[in-house]
């Protein structure tokens, strides 16, 4: 890695990969080709002031549905909690909260807009909150498969033994909001709300990041430790600099156990060094807009793992045109990306 600025574009089209990308298809073709089912990390306790509601939607996005909760049982917005966003353009199961102290709940199932479906409710005595999940299991279908699928069989196996770039996906920048973003920053315009206002900020920390880990996958240090790092312990939000990289972190970084992180940009010190953190500031100055915005908006800085570690990856062949994938993610973990590590998704599907 050098400490010279980055040339280049910075916010590109689609992600770069350390490998040829062997196929092109089709992804969400029909809805039920996209579908994500929450993993919760707490089961609702049965008794409490919150009542915790499992829903399964369809070509909805969260807040449609958090909104619409909080309509029927009468209470304010910030009363319904939910651990994540889904996709909209998908199939996805996933819990919410209300808090309904002292009060019995409503029938959840009277004349529910279509895509919204109460499968099960259950009472808990704390909200749910933002992070507070396990993970995520996908069912991925990939229609009007062209290609090497020898090659994808690989390079699938590949990212199953050794990972791969944790670029965030499409889904973080939902629809134009990095633009948006760019014109609050400016002084152009306003977020309407605190929830416009979060995904704005979400989507420039997602722009700058992915910008950095574009540029290690670049020079071939997305998957390895470098003095001035700062180490993510596999599964945990645990960090520590690395001052210099010995045989000790290395092994633990090739084994998966560790992995170098990339900014989600705030006002204060990243805590890097050297080359790592050259580079990160080279990113953010050239997109100086974005990490000026997140810095007057007092965003505290925080890490993220430029390497994801599938905790399932299976897939199978249903024709010589249809790819299924089966896959288990952590939390902030996009499906997209090990798709986009395999395939050019046409941009009718």
């Amino acid at each position: 890695m050098t400490a010279g600025a980055p040339e280049g574009p910075l916010v590109s089209e689609r992600p770069l990969y350390p490998w040829a990308i062997p196929l092109r298809a089709r992804l969400r073709a029909e809805p039920g080709d996209f579908r994500v089912d929450e993993i919760a990390a707490t089961e609702p306790e049965g008794e409490g002031e919150h009542v915790w509601l499992r829903v399964r939607k369809t070509g909805l996005n969260t807040e449609t549905v958090a909104e619409w909760l909080a309509g029927v049982a009468g209470v304010a917005r910030p009363a319904v909690g939910y651990a994540g966003r889904k996709d909209r353009h998908a199939v996805t199961t996933q819990w919410f909260s209300v808090q309904l102290p002292g009060r019995a709940e409503p029938d959840w199932s009277a004349d529910p807009p279509a895509g919204i479906e109460v499968l099960t409710s259950c009472r808990h005595g704390r909200k749910l909150k933002t992070g507070h999940l396990a993970g995520n299991a996908f069912h991925l279908r990939l229609r009007e498969v062209r290609g090497d699928r020898s090659a994808a069989d690989t390079l699938l196996q590949r990212m199953r033994q050794g990972g791969l770039p944790d670029y965030f996906g499409e889904q973080r920048f939902g629809h134009a909001n990095l633009e948006r973003a760019r014109a609050w920053f400016a002084g152009r315009s306003r977020p309407r709300s605190r929830n416009q206002r979060s995904l704005y900020l979400s989507a420039a920390r997602a722009a700058i990041f992915n910008a950095v880990l574009r540029r290690r996958v670049e020079d071939g240090s997305w998957d390895r430790l470098l003095p001035g790092d700062v180490a993510n312990l596999d599964g945990s939000g645990s960090i520590f600099p690395v001052t210099a990289v010995d045989e000790t972190l290395r092994g633990r970084c090739e084994r998966l156990d560790l992995h170098p992180t990339g900014p989600l940009w705030g006002q204060g010190d990243t805590g890097t060094g050297g080359a790592v953190r050259a580079l990160e500031a080279a990113v953010a100055n050239i997109l100086g807009d974005l990490s000026g915005g997140l810095e007057r908006a007092q965003m505290k800085p925080a890490r993220r793992p430029l390497r994801m570690r599938p905790r399932r990856l299976a897939w199978s062949w249903e024709s010589e045109e249809t790819l299924v994938l089966e896959i288990e993610l952590g939390p902030g973990e996009y499906a997209t990306g090990v798709v986009g590590g395999i395939a050019l998704i046409d941009a009718s599907g």
